[in-house]
Order: C-alpha cells, then structure tokens, then sequence
C-alpha cells in the first residue's frame, strides 16, 4: 500500500513544471516558513538526509515519478496516515516551483485502517 498519492490536477501541474524544470521532487517539512505545505523542487536541489523519511514515489506517467520525502520528526505525527497530494487555486510558499503559476500544492490525508497499519 502506497503512502503517498497524487490527484488528477496535481499530476497536471507536475506535468507542467517538468518541462521547464526537469526532474522534481517533493519534501514535506512541517515548518513554520512553509506552512506545512509540501515543497516542489528540482530533484537534488533539497538535500535529504538521515533526518528524512522517504513515503514512496508518485506515478504521473509513464516513465515520470516524484519522489516524495518528510522530515523524520513530522513523520512521528503522521506515520498512522496515508497523504494524497492535491493543487489549489492561490499562492503558497515562494520556495516551491508551482508557485508563480497561481496555484498551491497541499496534503489532504485521511487515517491508515488497520489493515494498511
């Protein structure tokens, strides 16, 4: 079972920002600058490490996954849910890549039942 998955919208907004940034990433840190949001980056451009968790690999076609990462200690908090990545009309944080298009990527998250536990 997946722990991390991507709506319709979201994977078109992806589709967008890998043609004019190559390959991406997620990060989802919990932090009071980013709201909380999970982040857009170039792949590599954030640099995971050891503090960091990694939730899978969204599929968005064929040949094109994000990976997508979270610091360990906002994986404590979530750790009994599953996340969908979604995109919403407005601005979020500067630092993620979808923001000059009017849009913001966000986590819509629901509690794991005890079969995916």
């Amino acid at each position: 079972m997946p722990r991390v998955a991507l709506t319709p919208g979201a994977a078109d907004v992806l589709r967008r920002l890998r043609a004019d940034h190559g390959e991406l990433m997620f990060h989802q840190s919990g932090g009071c600058c980013d709201g909380s949001a999970p982040m857009c980056y170039p792949a590599g451009e954030f640099r995971t490490g050891s503090s960091d968790v990694h939730l899978g690999d969204l599929a968005v076609k064929p040949g094109f996954t994000v990976p997508v990462w979270m610091s360990a200690a906002q994986f404590e908090y979530w750790s009994h849910t599953h996340l969908t990545i979604d995109v919403v009309p407005g601005r979020g944080s500067g630092f993620s890549l979808e923001a000059p298009l009017g849009v913001r990527f966000l986590v819509r998250s629901r509690l794991l039942n005890e079969e995916e536990l």
